[in-house]
């Protein structure tokens, strides 16, 4: 009998087990859950999947492993001592966080290079997360511009590539922002069809309010799921 071209999910983790332990199958669902993965269904419903399936799955995986690995002081595979101890580079620290949705500080407008001087990162770094939906410019004058959600985002972003993440594993953050964004339009939505100042003002508050409940809950959802690392 042929060969199967594609794997279970079961064969998927009994694949991933070794390389990635923490791996389950409830983490691989959600990966899914959250537009990560894409997997081919059988007529019956069951997932297949692929070469590039389990890639991309690695993918996810392996900023995880890197993570631990060096909360931990382990040297990362042929990184030698220079690898144990860390990035050398010096990156600027992220602005100080204001409330989720405060407006914009200073009216920043930055080229690329001057971004990237403020945050520490490569240009080219800056335009992968550019490319993932993280940071957004305006063209003024053939020159591109990025303004204080840019900057505050390209901050971010230094502070994870400091422990291997790099700018495709941080679509899931800007997926779950569209998710949660979404959910509020729908709480606020018969206010903003009242079409006065008043409500329009109660529709700003809540969602203010909404995004810093939103944030306390994501913290108390982490500080759970983590417990197990998080406790001596």
């Amino acid at each position: 009998m042929a060969t199967r071209p594609y794997l279970s999910i079961g064969e998927v983790l009994t694949l991933l087990k070794d390389e990635f332990p923490d791996v389950t199958i409830s983490k691989i669902r959600f990966l899914e859950s959250q537009g990560l993965l894409d997997p081919e269904r059988t007529p019956s419903g069951y997932r297949k999947f692929y070469d590039n399936d389990v890639a991309r799955l690695r993918e996810h995986f392996l900023p995880l492993k890197v993570i631990k690995g060096r909360l931990v002081g382990e040297p990362e595979e042929g990184g030698g001592e220079e690898a144990a101890s860390g990035p050398t580079t010096a990156v600027a620290s992220a602005p100080a966080g204001p409330e989720p949705l405060s407006p914009p500080r200073s009216g920043t407008s930055l080229t690329l290079q001057e971004l990237a001087a403020s945050c520490g990162l490569e240009t080219g770094d800056l335009k992968d997360l550019e490319r993932f939906g993280l940071i957004a410019s305006r063209t003024v004058g053939g020159t591109a511009y990025y303004d204080d959600d840019s900057l505050a985002a390209a901050h971010v972003a230094a502070g994870f590539m400091k422990f291997g993440v790099e700018a495709r594993h941080l679509r899931m953050y800007k997926t779950a922002a569209e998710r949660e964004a979404g959910f509020f339009e729908q709480v606020v939505m018969p206010m903003l069809k009242q079409r006065n100042p008043e409500a329009r003002r109660q529709a700003s508050e809540t969602l203010s309010e909404l995004a810093r409940l939103g944030q306390q809950l994501r913290s108390a959802m982490l500080r759970n799921a983590l417990r197990d690392y998080l406790e001596e």
